[in-house]
């Protein structure tokens, strides 16, 4: 390969290596609904704190029935820079959280979540 070629190659390798994260990064319009707003108390029953979103699981009552709910929160390196650690929500910790709904019907999911203690108070 002639020396034009392999920079050429090597340009057009850069730039769709550069483009990834762009492409790879998604909208949350795709999975809940913007335009409604859910609100469950529950307590605590599993907090994963990872990349690329930390999520927030668990179990609020619904007509009467103990349903589990699924929180998607932003990134971990965002929580942290906002005080929270992966020891911030202990299991059996009772929260509320108001946010958007899953669009799936029947889901118990929800983003871009308000998240306060039981009384109203703030996490961190």
């Amino acid at each position: 390969m002639n020396v034009q070629r392999w920079i050429a190659a090597t340009v057009v390798a850069g730039g769709l290596m550069a483009a990834m994260p762009a492409i790879a990064h998604h909208s949350n319009a795709v999975f809940y609904d913007s335009t409604k707003k859910v609100e469950i108390q529950g307590a605590v029953t599993k907090f994963v704190f990872r990349n690329p979103h930390a999520f927030l699981y668990l179990d609020a009552e619904d007509a009467g029935q103990k349903t589990e709910w699924q929180i998607e929160l932003g990134a971990p390196v965002g929580l942290t820079r906002t005080g929270w650690t992966p020891d911030t929500l202990k299991p059996g910790t009772v929260i509320r959280a108001a946010g958007q709904p899953a669009k799936e019907p029947g889901a118990r999911g929800m983003c871009c979540a308000r998240i306060t203690r039981a009384d109203g108070s703030p996490i961190v």
